[in-house]
């Protein structure tokens, strides 16, 4: 099933196009740092380890995740940069692109759990999708977040 038509697809930090990071790196911007006014630093270098899921609706990226590879971030998989466009919010689209996140690390990771950063505020939607937390809320950012995990 796919929300709204979107068009769904991983890539390798070398498998994309300028205009795709572009519009990757300019989503997570508007979303992470105009939207929740947080400055912080969105490049980490860890793009170019990463496993990147695009849902895109006609011409324009909608959705976004990040998928990080085992002993990158932490033992397991991570997903993290989990974002989806505000005029698409509230139809399923953030749940449609968790569940393909999951999917996919279960793929290329199998028999591994995975770990994520949640902000706070998101907590219930991860546990409804299996995570659970892992220890005691914390300060990313100037944002509070729990740290959950799913096997």
């Amino acid at each position: 099933m796919s929300t709204n038509n979107t068009i769904w697809n991983w890539y390798r930090f070398d498998q994309l196009s300028n205009e795709q990071l572009y519009q990757m790196l300019a989503l997570r911007t508007q979303v992470f740092v105009v939207e929740q006014d947080c400055p912080y630093q969105d490049m980490d270098d860890l793009d170019q380890q990463a496993g990147h899921l695009c849902g895109v609706l006609g011409n324009e990226l909608v959705a976004y995740l990040r998928l990080l590879g085992p002993g990158v971030k932490y033992s397991e998989p991570a997903i993290g940069r989990v974002i989806t466009r505000l005029e698409q919010r509230g139809g399923g689209l953030g749940r449609e692109l968790m569940e393909r996140g999951m999917e996919g690390a279960r793929a290329r990771y199998p028999g591994t759990g995975m770990r994520l950063s949640a902000q706070s505020h998101l907590r219930e939607f991860y546990c409804s999708l299996g995570f659970q937390p892992t220890g005691v809320e914390y300060l990313e950012d100037n944002i509070p977040h729990i740290e959950m995990f799913i096997t």
